[in-house]
């Protein structure tokens, strides 16, 4: 039997049942502890941002020196689908806060230790839990809320993927309920890329034997990401605030660029704001998330949810008065806060190139000369040819103008061989 955390009634913790942070001083007695459960580049940019309200960080991931990790108070390496060795280590460092920032964590522990009030989940333990996989937000959006969505179907096996494709029709798109950044991800065309698909499906799942989705296409124009924060308001009611909406680019599943605002009638963003308020409001707790969705002409249908910064808001760390790291980290500690875009901005992918241990980077001083411009080198350890190792971003009078800046900006860093 696991020897249950116990956080004192005098503790932060306590003062953060009505979601108001007491603020003490990191690493003593007093400090507020959060712990990240993923610490990528989004995490990175969050626990910078908890950080500057003096926020004692432990950074948590899959594998060592982790961009997070390397700016934490205290980092841990953990196989975070590994229920025991999770446990252990939130035990050992008893935060007051958990927040997840990828989907692939023991996330039924998380319920478990959010009922006994020991520790808080951003935004909740339920929230990590659906999202976790595409099959339970898919299901709570289309059959709970009754949400326009692409016609979709389940696989576990190759004969019932061949028999979802019945019904859902060719051409369509299949990827694992669990992976991410467009892992697993392939479009059937017909019956003869059935099991091509399912291979890619299988090798792309962050987690063995999850299982896929099988989603039909839909005639939409665009896609955007629409942030959506729920925090408390002077009231100490939970608020709901909304970021102009962010437009996308993506390839093979995986953004190479985004810009804000993505233009769109009255009605759509309106509709695409009820759709959003009608999914995170379910979702419940504090804490900023990205809502994905397919627009054409004022037609919006819900496409997925993370509760958590979204890669397409990296572009908010020049457009906006307060990212959406800010903004995550703000509404978690019960704090106001502020969506104001400061100007139309674009952000820009850069990829390794190569596969290395170690890179340089050149070009730096080329990508930043313009005005407006500006750059985040992740930090990643380790090089492959498709991972995102930096971004390159931009502002503008408009976001065409900031489109091709931050495009000159990421072409003119080059990743080479340390």
């Amino acid at each position: 039997m696991t020897t249950p955390m116990n956080v004192s009634s005098a503790s932060p913790a306590a003062a953060l049942a009505p979601y108001a942070a007491v603020f003490g001083t990191p690493l003593s007695g007093a400090a507020l502890r959060v712990m990240l459960l993923g610490a990528g580049e989004l995490g990175k940019e969050v626990i910078l941002a908890l950080q500057r309200l003096g926020v004692e960080v432990i950074a948590v991931d899959r594998y060592a020196d982790a961009p997070g990790q390397q700016v934490a108070h205290r980092a841990y390496v953990v196989a975070m689908t590994d229920k025991a060795a999770l446990r252990a280590v939130i035990e050992k460092e008893q935060p007051h806060l958990i927040v997840p920032e990828i989907e692939a964590i023991a996330t039924d522990l998380l319920v478990e230790l959010e009922a006994t009030g020991a520790v808080r989940v951003t935004p909740t333990a339920r929230a990590a839990q659906l999202t976790m996989n595409r099959e339970g937000i898919r299901r709570l959006a289309a059959e709970t809320l009754g949400l326009p969505t692409s016609p979709y179907q389940f696989a576990d096996s190759l004969d019932s993927l061949a028999n979802a494709t019945t019904v859902v029709g060719f051409p369509c798109l299949v990827k694992p309920v669990m992976s991410s950044s467009g892992k697993g991800q392939s479009v059937l065309r017909g019956p003869e890329d059935i099991e091509t698909a399912w291979n890619i499906a299988k090798e792309g799942a962050r987690v063995e034997g999850s299982r896929i989705i099988v989603e039909g296409f839909i005639d939409f124009e665009y896609e955007i990401t629409l942030l959506t924060v729920r925090a408390r308001g002077a009231d100490g009611k939970v608020e709901t605030h909304f970021c102009e909406p962010i437009g996308h680019l993506q390839v093979g599943g995986d953004y190479v660029e985004s810009w804000q605002p993505q233009p769109m009638s009255a009605r759509a963003l309106e509709r695409a704001q009820q759709i959003a308020r009608d999914v995170t409001d379910n979702l419940g707790g504090q804490g900023l998330f990205g809502v994905e969705l397919f627009v054409s002409g004022d037609q919006v249908w819900f496409s997925e949810v993370s509760p958590r910064p979204h890669d397409t808001g990296l572009v908010t760390l020049v457009s906006q008065v307060q990212s959406e790291f800010e903004l995550h980290a703000r509404a978690l500690l019960g704090l106001p806060v502020d969506t104001t875009l400061r100007a139309p901005a674009a952000s820009s992918v850069i990829y390794g190139g190569l596969d290395a241990k170690a890179v340089r980077y050149e070009g730096v001083a080329e990508a930043l000369r313009e005005p407006g411009t500006d750059l985040r080198l992740f930090g990643k350890p380790e090089s492959f040819i498709k991972r995102r190792m930096g971004v390159g971003l931009a502002t503008d009078v408009s976001v065409d103008a900031a489109r091709a800046k931050a495009l000159r900006v990421s072409g003119a860093v080059r990743v080479k061989a340390a």
